[in-house]
């Protein structure tokens, strides 16, 4: 499995970085054309890449003044305006526990800030800073319901510290699931939900920055990109949270220096090989498949059922809920079902959670508790 790694620049390491940047030699070369090949471009072609030219610059200059760098002790990160009161966003691993961080403004203005709040569910984090209006530029917020696989996205941010650099490419993926920051008694991490995949190209130091459409919207804050285990570098893949996770969970620590997540206390497994799904006697081969139920936790006090009768496989047993749906949007993978409650739903509130027992479609009603 692959594995993915936050962006945040650790600061003892970033002489040797830009060194190995240096020194490598990272010229690409190709083979000229045939004297039969024509390069030339379509006129209607041409003409396209020169609006969507102008339109990354006009975007650039219009965002770059409400992103900011942010720097702690041991790291660096980057950050951007959320509103003209003086709150920035970032993630929570850029500040870590930190409660005043620098802020630095593409001006050259240089100010500390206070940490308001810092989740290490949705790994986002607020800072407080009291600075002239003048270095304020919040930027507006998009609606990630709204995305489509394909459309353009773009970062900006501070790559290995080369502060306001540019990046784009497409939305790879959506409603995408990680391991949070905030781990469980067990010691196991918790997921967070609803992460846009991207290919627009992400390097430690861009954690915290904003992901942007073509309108120069938010759409999300940049998170962390996926190691190839072979090589040791990126895969290419890059995660955003959602900019509607930001929308939730950025007031309430304003307010609260807190945000509640809904919890239900169950693990699953998900996206089976026909193998599994055989082994376990399952009748769908989509949904999230209940491998423990925490004891006394909403899900156990529903009735959620996880299974408890050996099978060829280690440490996996049959028997278990699938679940299908929750409150009526289907459930093909675990991610789906966090994506509705982060965004849709608070401890205290009820869901519907639609499973197949053997042969039977069952409906459990769970109150959602506060997670641990």
């Amino acid at each position: 499995m692959n594995k993915k790694v936050i962006l945040s620049v650790v600061v003892v390491l970033l002489t040797a970085t830009l060194m190995a940047c240096q020194l490598s030699g990272l010229v690409p070369t190709t083979a000229a054309p045939t004297p039969t090949t024509s390069t030339a471009l379509p006129v209607a072609q041409a003409v396209n890449l020169v609006d969507q030219q102008d339109k990354l610059v006009s975007l650039y200059q219009a965002v770059r003044p409400g992103v900011v760098t942010i720097q702690t002790s041991n790291a660096l990160g980057s950050g951007w305006v959320y509103s003209s009161d003086g709150y920035i966003v970032t993630n929570q691993h850029v500040v870590e526990a930190e409660t005043k961080v620098e802020v630095d403004f593409p001006t050259g203005y240089k100010t500390y800030g206070t940490v308001v709040g810092a989740d290490p569910n949705s790994d986002l984090a607020v800072i407080k800073v009291d600075v002239p209006a003048e270095q304020l530029h919040p930027l507006a917020l998009g609606d990630s319901d709204s995305l489509q696989i394909g459309q353009i996205a773009v970062a900006i941010g501070d790559p290995l510290t080369l502060s306001g650099s540019m990046t784009t490419g497409i939305i790879s993926g959506l409603g995408r699931s990680e391991d949070s920051n905030a781990q469980s008694t067990g010691g196991a991490y918790f997921a967070a939900g609803d992460f846009i995949e991207t290919d627009a190209l992400l390097n430690h130091g861009n954690s915290g920055g904003p992901l942007l459409n073509l309108d120069g919207q938010v759409i999300g804050v940049n998170r962390s990109i996926q190691i190839d285990p072979n090589t040791g570098t990126s895969s290419g893949l890059g995660y955003a949270i959602s900019v509607n996770v930001v929308k939730r969970v950025i007031p309430e620590l304003i307010q609260k220096g807190k945000f509640d997540y809904p919890y239900l206390g169950v693990s699953t497994l998900d996206n089976l090989p026909l193998k599994v799904i055989d082994e376990l006697g399952l009748k769908n081969t989509t949904g999230a498949y209940v491998t423990s139920v925490v004891p006394n936790g909403p899900a156990d006090q529903a009735g959620l059922r996880a299974g408890t009768q050996p099978t060829s496989i280690t440490n996996l047993n049959s028997g278990g809920d699938l679940i299908i749906a929750v409150d009526g949007q289907p459930v093909q993978v675990f991610a789906d079902m966090i994506r509705y409650l982060v965004l849709h739903k608070s401890p205290g509130d009820t869901v519907t959670l639609t499973v197949l027992r053997g042969d039977q479609k069952v409906d459990a009603t769970v109150t959602l508790g506060t997670r641990p």
